[in-house]
């Protein structure tokens, strides 16, 4: 599994609210991707900042979804151009769910109860 952490400028003088309205319009385009497993929406705290953080079940789904188009519609709908990191997903503590997910660098998943 794949953590994909997407960072971009906040509209130039957008709210909270404005901000959201825009996340709002990108929930379907989401949720008709059938590799994405999971996708947060975040903003800094001096609301300077927005962050998508993504999980995949491949680097290629990832980048995939976040091809040059992409790209350039987020850098035209925000003014600034985004910036990607990957990260391996070892471990997933879930509270919600009280379970623990691990996966082996082979891609293998177990899930067990918190202890």
């Amino acid at each position: 599994m794949i953590v994909e952490l997407v960072t971009f400028s906040a509209p130039a003088g957008a709210d909270w609210e404005a901000i959201l309205a825009d996340a709002r319009v990108t929930i379907p385009h989401w949720r008709a991707n059938p590799a994405l497993v999971r996708k947060h929406y975040l903003l800094s705290e001096d609301r300077k900042e927005c962050a998508g953080l993504y999980v995949w079940p491949t680097r290629a789904a990832a980048e995939a979804a976040h091809n040059a188009a992409w790209r350039a519609a987020v850098e035209q709908r925000t003014g600034s151009a985004p910036t990607i990191r990957y990260f391996d997903l070892q471990m997933l503590l879930d509270n919600d769910t009280g379970t623990v997910t691990e996966w082996s660098e082979t891609g293998d998943r177990s899930v067990r109860p918190v202890p």
